[in-house]
């Protein structure tokens, strides 16, 4: 069950290798004020230590909370008899609340795939007791890290008094047990593994280190375009280690892929010109003519070209601010498969 990504999608269910999938639709109204607005200018910067300013909204919490209902009505519409049902991610925190009102006899799994902030934080929140609610909702609510799955059994206990046991991994509400479970979450490492010493992959991996001169190290930044990253203060230490003269531009260059992500929220806006500018103002002064210092890319890349660039990666620089669970440090880690790398 979810949204197909097209504006005012009204598809009827579909099959897709197997799997029957029921589209929810989505207005371009609500797309601006749920999505791009509620979950990712209030949500989403909240939940990563507040690095930036939420915009707290009356009509963006409405429109989540209509589109948590629609979700929650389609769900209760086609889960079978006693069905298990797994919610994801922070998009959709009321979905479980709304869809035990409706079905009792569901078993009900939330996986939140970021942070979940400390109660200090998350107070800030107009709607704070509305979203614990919602998430109580849950047979199981599970999350990336032990950090994450402690500041929810607090702001629970603080918010709405419930019952919490020492280990905080299990809470009573409203009559039910409530499991709190940690599972960060993995990569297929056999699947890079087998992609990393393919013969098609080390070819490639010697054009990247042809084409960006040969240089004696390669650091390597892969990151979505977001402000949690980390990537212009990554940029700035960079250049601050060419200044010291502890990196030399003959000798060492960066390549740092930013894939687009949320081009519409001005947060994201104001992260890409920065980054493009930090890039021109680093390479105008350390580059020579035919070979950057930083070779930026602004655009996602095939998973086999990843893993070739993985692969020429002397350095993977891997500097969040704030993260659920970083999956690039784990493939580049599975893609040097001889051992070396940083």
């Amino acid at each position: 069950v979810g949204w197909t990504g097209t504006p005012d999608d009204l598809s009827e269910p579909f099959n897709v290798e197997g799997v029957e999938l029921h589209p929810v639709p989505i207005s371009a109204d609500e797309i601006e004020l749920y999505y791009e607005g509620f979950s990712n200018d209030g949500l989403w910067p909240l939940y990563h230590d507040a690095l930036r300013e939420s915009t707290y909204s009356g009509e963006q919490w409405d429109a989540y909370v209509a589109v948590n209902e629609r979700f929650a009505q389609a769900l209760a519409d086609i889960a079978p008899p006693d069905a298990i049902v797994w919610i994801h991610d922070y998009q959709l925190q009321l979905v479980p609340g709304l869809l035990r009102q409706r079905r009792s006899d569901l078993t009900i799994g939330f996986f939140l795939h970021i942070p979940f902030p400390p109660f200090e934080l998350f107070s800030r929140l107009p709607w704070r007791d509305e979203i614990i609610a919602g998430l109580l909702g849950c047979d199981l609510i599970g999350f990336q890290r032990p950090t994450g799955a402690a500041n929810f059994a607090t702001c629970a206990q603080q918010l709405l008094d419930v019952e919490t046991s020492d280990d905080g991994r299990t809470i009573v509400h409203d009559g039910r047990r409530i499991s709190v479970g940690v599972f960060p979450i993995s990569i297929d490492v056999e699947e890079v593994e087998n992609l990393a010493a393919g013969r098609a992959t080390r070819a490639r991996t010697s054009q990247i280190r042809a084409r960006l001169g040969d240089p004696e190290v390669i650091l390597l930044g892969v990151d979505r375009l977001d402000y949690t990253k980390g990537i212009g203060l990554r940029l700035r230490a960079f250049a601050q280690l060419l200044e010291s003269g502890q990196l030399d531009p003959e000798r060492h260059v960066m390549v740092q892929v930013a894939t687009p992500t949320r081009e519409a929220v001005e947060h994201y806006q104001d992260e890409r010109h920065e980054i493009e500018r930090l890039v021109g103002s680093i390479n105008g002064r350390y580059s020579r003519i035919g070979l950057p210092v930083i070779h930026y890319l602004y655009r996602s890349l095939d998973f086999e070209d990843l893993i070739a660039l993985y692969r020429a990666g002397d350095v993977m620089l891997v500097t969040p601010f704030r993260d659920g669970m970083n999956l690039v440090a784990k493939e580049y880690c599975a893609a040097h498969i001889d051992g070396d790398g940083v």
